[in-house]
């Protein structure tokens, strides 16, 4: 009767292996920045493409929680700048505003949770301000 009982658990477990969704990582998704290149001025706009890699498509409704904007790339990760979050104009496409102060390296650092996975997908990705 133990035997039995073991298989059945062993089958049981088999079982849920095989029928558990397959969980992607952070690292199945990547956030890409429409362009590098932006002029120093308020009110920029910085936009951004998240696309699953497995399925190549644009990942919509992202929830994005944290941004932030400094001139690290140039050794001065304190100079920072506000970002804020504009609406969306096309689904898997985020863009936000900021104030560029001055011209030289910044880096967009932005972390977002996708509905159904567990992981934060998170990165850090550099532009160049010229004046």
């Amino acid at each position: 009767m133990a035997i039995a009982f073991r298989r059945l658990r062993g089958c049981a477990s088999a079982l849920l292996l095989c029928t558990s969704p397959a969980w992607a990582g952070a690292d199945d998704f990547r956030f890409e920045m429409v362009s590098t290149e932006h002029r120093v001025g308020p009110g920029v706009t910085i936009e951004l493409l998240l696309t699953n890699l497995r399925t190549g498509e644009h990942v919509p409704d992202a929830i994005i929680y944290a941004t932030r904007m400094d001139m690290a790339p140039d050794g001065m990760a304190t100079m920072t700048t506000p970002v804020t979050a504009m609406p969306a104009e096309a689904p898997g496409r985020y863009r936000f505003a900021t104030d560029i102060t001055m011209a030289g390296g910044w880096r967009f650092s932005v972390a977002a949770k996708i509905q159904g996975e567990p992981e934060t997908v998170t990165a850090e990705l550099e532009l160049r301000a010229a004046p």
